[in-house]
């Protein structure tokens, strides 16, 4: 197959790796052309994926149209925040391909899914595709074992998406709960950040269990609400994304909640993050405006997003959370 990656972030790269493994043809696309110029004359993602070189028959291009030309397939890799951008561009060009998406949030301004952003945009008979599941870059370019979900509201593009991935060393299961595979991968960010604050304050292990114990169960009531099926966040977009978002030293939520325990500002944040995004931090917002519009109870996204965005201490939220009313599990 052609396929088109929009753009060249770590896990863009990643993935494209494993297209031209499995004997795709592959453009990975960068906005910025002359770093997109270095990317192609070193072989490396240094901004993105230091150390790792891409394949020698994968395109490298800051040419939008070109790239996304007649292709089969298109890769999204945008961040969630960016998505309706890209998917505009994808609009004005004509484009008709099955798209894939793998940004995980939720868009602050609308409040909507990436599945709702991509029918607003490109229309609700666009074939749209999610994969998720714990995947870090770092670990998917060095071939190790990895599983994921594809979903899709058509069963069968779900099974083209996970015959176009699969490989000894890159599972891909099928699903059609678009809508909960989607939440499970954008609400695991938020939990990230808190079990990173968490590692920031010197927490140990009870504490961080308890965390992700009750954030697959805060995660399904929310998506429950919002259509998912509970099942889904038991499964690798749920439980399996967030045990590997919550403890990794590679993921980058987990990596700003630890700054923030640390007593780190933003400035100082961002000057960590470099050209990497925090999914999180934004979809926090989000996904309690989404809670409380929906009467659904969860604590830990509103303690999240009052550290995050309303001045809240993390000692003071911690404590919030633990002398709550006593309840049954």
């Amino acid at each position: 197959m052609k396929i088109a990656v929009i753009t060249a972030g770590a896990f863009g790269s990643a993935l494209s790796k494993v297209l031209c493994d499995n004997g795709h043809q592959v453009t990975l696309w960068g906005r910025n052309p002359e770093y997109m110029a270095e990317v192609a004359l070193r072989r490396e993602n240094h901004w993105h994926l230091p150390g790792h070189r891409l394949p020698d028959q994968l395109v490298i291009s800051s040419d939008f149209a070109a790239s996304v030309d007649a292709c089969d397939l298109v890769l999204v890799t945008t961040p969630a925040q960016y998505l309706r951008g890209s998917l505009e561009e994808l609009r004005r060009l004509g484009v008709k391909s099955p798209v894939v998406n793998v940004a995980k949030g939720i868009e602050r301004s609308s409040l909507k899914r990436m599945a709702e952003v991509a029918a607003e945009v490109l229309g609700a008979e666009h074939p749209y595709a999610i994969l998720a599941g714990p995947s870090h870059a770092e670990e998917v370019i060095l071939g190790m074992p990895s599983a994921l979900v594809a979903a899709a509201a058509d069963e069968a593009l779900a099974r083209l998406v996970q015959n176009t991935f699969m490989s000894p060393r890159f599972r891909v299961y099928t699903s059609t709960d678009v809508t909960g595979v989607e939440l499970g991968g954008a609400l695991k960010n938020i939990y990230a950040i808190c079990a990173g604050v968490l590692d920031g304050l010197g927490l140990g292990d009870n504490t961080k269990a308890a965390l992700m114990t009750r954030a697959v169960v805060e995660m399904g009531r929310l998506g429950e609400a919002l259509g998912g099926r509970r099942e889904t966040f038991s499964g690798l977009s749920g439980l399996g994304d967030l045990i590997t978002t919550c403890t990794s030293q590679h993921s980058r939520n987990r990596r700003v909640g630890e700054l923030l325990g640390k007593g780190a500002t933003w400035d100082e944040i961002k000057a960590d993050m470099g050209h990497n995004v925090a999914e999180g931090v934004p979809t926090a917002a989000a996904a309690a405006a989404l809670a409380q519009r929906l009467g659904v109870n969860a604590p830990i996204i509103e303690a999240c997003n009052q550290v995050l965005h309303h001045g809240a201490r993390p000692r003071d939220a911690i404590l919030g959370l633990m002398t709550r009313d006593a309840k049954s599990e």
